[in-house]
């Protein structure tokens, strides 16, 4: 059986994540902060798709979470064949904010996380000349909202970065970038989106089921559905003036 790791793998997409591997006959590593959801989703998948769920409670606020991680990840007693780094972090929040916990916090989980995860299961997989990392960035790289916007552009370009690392070493390296995503990701942000209208919004099975396709592919870059792909596509080529005025009127909602 391979055998996937997959970082806020109990809701929305990591959730949507596991179920799509588990299909495919995928044993599973999930890791999150919350316990009882880590149990649960446990033994749904295995009740449902009989594959084996190996949970590891994880705070990747927290350095020596990832550390534990990293370690696991290296394990050549139970490798694993695909990382998908998925933990997300809101950070709906004013860049002239004193406090910069917040900010701080985001940066472990999607930078330092990203980075040290990625490098070890792109140690283990290239010494056995296969495997693939996929990492969750965001549409949000192109634009300039607020400090997420600019560690979803570093996580995209890091990426890239790994797979030219990679090229050529059997090793499969991946960013997805997402839309808006019918998720709770919003809501428990805090993000006002209710206003959306319903052509913005991606199904998040759909949106998994392409990412994968994409992954199998070869792809570097995964924008699913033509009309994300072409914001993505706008966002590279129209003048970075537009796109600043374009992501002012996105951030209104941001205050202290």
């Amino acid at each position: 059986m391979p055998r996937a790791l997959i970082t806020g793998g109990t809701v929305g997409i990591g959730r949507a994540f596991a179920d799509a591997l588990a299909a495919r006959g995928y044993d599973l590593v999930l890791a999150s902060r919350d316990q009882a959801k880590l149990q649960a989703s446990a033994s749904r998948l295995h009740d449902h798709y009989h594959v084996q769920v190996e949970v590891i409670p994880s705070d990747l606020t927290d350095p020596t979470a990832v550390d534990r991680l990293a370690q696991r990840l290296e394990d050549s007693t139970a490798p694993i064949d695909l990382l998908i780094n998925n933990a997300g972090f809101a950070v709906h929040q004013s860049l002239l904010s004193r406090d910069l916990t917040l900010q701080r916090d985001a940066m472990q989980v999607m930078c330092w996380a990203v980075l040290q995860l990625s490098g070890a299961a792109a140690r283990a997989m290239k010494e056995r000349g296969h495997g693939a990392i996929l990492n969750v960035t965001s549409s949000s790289a192109v634009i300039t909202t607020g400090n997420y916007s600019a560690i979803k552009a570093w996580a995209t370009v890091y990426t890239e970065a790994l797979s030219n690392e990679l090229r050529g070493s059997g090793v499969k390296v991946m960013a997805l970038l997402p839309g808006w995503v019918k998720t709770e990701f919003h809501s428990r942000a805090g993000v006002k989106a209710h206003n959306l209208p319903d052509f913005v919004w991606v199904d998040v099975d759909q949106l998994v089921h392409q990412a994968l396709r994409d992954l199998d592919s070869g792809r570097v870059l995964s924008v699913p559905t033509a009309r994300w792909a072409f914001a993505v596509w706008l966002g590279h080529v129209a003048p970075r003036r537009a796109i600043r005025a374009v992501s002012r009127a996105l951030s209104r909602s941001r205050g202290e």
